[in-house]
């Protein structure tokens, strides 16, 4: 009987779908990411359940929209009590690690987001998901020197370097270890980059030249959108670059084994101007659709259209381990929310819900009144809001009732 495969998530933040070299964005340089990307099954079209960190996580983790999971608000912590991907995958005889960035777990109102009191922010051990190794930090925002607790150090520790080399390198420490053992291992490594500050080094990648940098055809050219884009653009991708040297210290030894299962992802993207828009918990692609490749052994490498959720993924990856080779989601639509509005600076500003198809997104207000439309097979860039056509009226009746 061939032995379950391993597994790998990993995990980034604020990486939008569009920012990576086989993407064809002209920024984005992305070379580990690519060549996975040649391996893989390449879901172009999925998306993130919310756009917004730790209701992301929660879904991620449980398999479960935010507000069902626990997870309403940004201040809100995984309920102790939840289920999550690690508890099936023990259930299922693996090894279980967890790395990096948390992001689910308490947080005290008082303390500021980002900095050295938020990144030494403890994670108790009953709090961390169920995963039977776990290494790493709550928030903060330390892309470099970052604070690390755990299963190793009962107290934060502080590491020198690049967050994403730091967790990787410690990560594939655990590797080394389970891999000349019996047991299939399940094992997630989130990193922070390239979430802001944007400014902060990338290790030895040097910030681009805003001028040189390629906008999106919806950033305004009026005002000072186009202008602030460039400037957050030119460190956002050398965080991306840097981060991909990081992962590629990963992909190299793992690629080349025939039993496991690589999954890349980001838990939502970043709006950097477009519709005159920063950050993301907004609808339009650049904060919902992220980048989603699965590299699994005898799966051809395709670019796959179906509307995918990180929502499916601990339900995809419990039917890898369960040998399932129908635990590659065939779907029609995902659901897309903001569950509550985040009281921070240039995020959404109301409450809503929609559905995406391939093809078209539907987005609702709190109280079920239609806000966009987009048919995204002729309008990628989301230019036109068609809510308002009396030729869409059933189409958009129809895809309200999946809502």
């Amino acid at each position: 009987m061939k032995s379950p495969p391993n597994i790998l998530w990993i995990v980034t933040t604020q990486w939008r779908a569009q920012a990576c070299g086989y993407a064809v964005d002209p920024n984005a340089r992305t070379p580990f990411l690519d060549v996975l990307a040649a391996q893989s099954v390449n879901y172009a079209q999925a998306v993130t359940p919310h756009p917004f960190g730790p209701m992301a996580r929660a879904a991620l983790l449980t398999g479960d929209e935010s507000p069902a999971n626990g997870v309403r608000d940004y201040f809100d912590a995984l309920p102790n009590g939840a289920r999550t991907i690690a508890h099936e995958m023990k259930e299922r005889g693996y090894a279980t690690a967890f790395f990096g960035k948390w992001g689910v777990g308490k947080r005290n109102k008082s303390v500021p987001l980002v900095g050295e009191e938020a990144a030494k922010v403890m994670v108790p051990e009953g709090e961390r998901g169920g995963f039977e190794f776990w290494e790493g930090f709550e928030g903060g925002f330390q892309i470099n020197d970052p604070w690390l607790h755990g299963s190793m150090w009962t107290e934060p520790r502080r590491f020198p370097g690049y967050q994403s080399e730091v967790v990787v390198r410690n990560a594939i420490s655990w590797f080394d270890v389970v891999r000349n053992g019996a047991q299939p291992w399940f094992g997630v490594v989130s990193l922070e980059a390239p979430h802001p500050p944007y400014d902060a080094p990338a290790a030895s990648v040097t910030s681009r030249d805003p001028a040189s940098l390629v906008l999106r055809e919806n950033v305004p050219t009026a005002g000072d959108s186009a202008a602030k884009a460039r400037k957050e653009l030119a460190g956002y991708y050398a965080h991306i670059e840097a981060t991909d040297r990081a992962i590629g210290r990963i992909l190299l030894p793992e690629v080349k084994r025939e039993n496991t299962i690589v999954v890349f992802t980001s838990v939502h993207g970043d709006m950097h101007g477009a519709h005159g828009l920063f950050r993301k918990g907004w609808p339009y692609e650049e904060s919902v659709r992220v980048p989603l490749l699965v590299r699994a052994p005898g799966v051809s490498a395709r670019t796959d259209d179906t509307p995918v959720s990180l929502v499916d993924l601990p339900g995809m990856t419990v039917g890898w381990a369960e040998g399932k080779a129908s635990a590659f989601i065939d779907r029609r639509y995902s659901r897309i929310s903001m569950p509550s509005v985040v009281a921070l600076p240039h995020q959404c500003d109301r409450v809503w819900r929609g559905v995406r198809t391939a093809t078209r997104k539907l987005v609702l207000n709190d109280d079920g009144t239609p806000w966009l439309f987009f048919d995204l097979e002729r309008d990628p860039l989301e230019q036109t809001n068609l809510v308002a056509e009396p030729a869409r009226a059933d189409e958009i009746a129809n895809l309200a009732a999946r809502l």
